[in-house]
């Protein structure tokens, strides 16, 4: 399954990536991607799911990339690591459903797979920092709330 979700999340990035530069439809493009890679439907529904969140929370993640990465504006960012982020902080800080961890790997995969010879570290230092953050964060209300 683990092969599974890691091809649904280079759908998803394709997708994301088709959408951001061409303007396409999302989920044709999906259909496009997923059939292109034989992904099972529970692979569909995962990458599907990933395009439609990551479009619906946009904003959010993007303002989270750009608090965390403040000499790099977010438009500025090459797109590839830009959606490799996007999907990143959106598993890591929305979506919360696989460990931080597994997030950050899955993104800086996507970042080695399709960005530049940066891009791994780049998504990575980014992720890092916004999951450091994150439990700084969680733990100070925590404290808070003893």
């Amino acid at each position: 399954m683990t092969n599974e979700r890691r091809r649904a999340r280079r759908a998803a990035l394709q997708s994301l990536f088709e959408v951001d530069q061409a303007g396409h439809d999302p989920e044709r493009s999906l259909e496009y991607w997923v059939s292109s890679d034989g992904l099972s439907h529970q692979g569909l529904e995962f990458a599907s799911n990933l395009v439609r969140e990551v479009i619906a929370n946009k904003a959010a993640i993007d303002a989270i990339i750009a608090e965390a990465a403040p000499a790099w504006p977010v438009e500025q960012v090459a797109s590839t690591d830009r959606v490799a982020l996007e999907i990143g902080v959106y598993e890591v800080c929305i979506e919360r459903a696989v460990p931080i961890e597994v997030a950050i790997n899955e993104a800086v995969e996507l970042a080695k797979t399709f960005g530049g010879e940066n891009s791994a570290a780049f998504v990575n230092g980014v992720l890092r920092g916004i999951a450091e953050r994150q439990s700084t964060n969680n733990h100070a209300t925590a404290t808070a709330g003893a």
